[in-house]
């Protein structure tokens, strides 16, 4: 799957338009639409924010080897299914500390994408 097919999937499992996506990156929805059709590939900056909107990696984006697992229409990692599994297994208070520990490394992700 190309860069461009993998960010067309992404947005639409967002129900997002090429204009919302590009409202989000601070780009022209004219410009979305090039990377989607694979025209036009972005600068690394406009790829890693087209990645955080999407809420994928920017590896999964323009790596064409990464292994991926389709779940309920989305890919992920392959990687993420054994942790996935293993994390099924366990109780809810602990999947609950578990995801707040994710939600603070993607938020101080966030921040330090905001000061930088």
């Amino acid at each position: 799957m190309t860069f461009g097919e993998k960010v067309s999937m992404a947005r639409k499992n967002k129900n997002w338009t090429q204009t919302e996506l590009a409202d989000v990156v601070g780009t022209s929805r004219d410009l979305i639409g090039r990377y989607e059709r694979d025209d036009i590939k972005p600068s690394i900056e406009v790829a890693a924010r087209i990645a955080d909107a999407l809420e994928n990696s920017l590896d999964y984006l323009v790596r064409d080897k990464v292994p991926t697992v389709e779940i309920d229409n989305k890919y992920m990692p392959e990687q993420f299914v054994p942790l996935l599994t293993k994390l099924n297994k366990l109780s809810q208070g602990d999947v609950a500390h578990v995801l707040a520990v994710v939600d603070a490394f993607i938020a101080k992700t966030k921040l330090q994408s905001i000061t930088e």
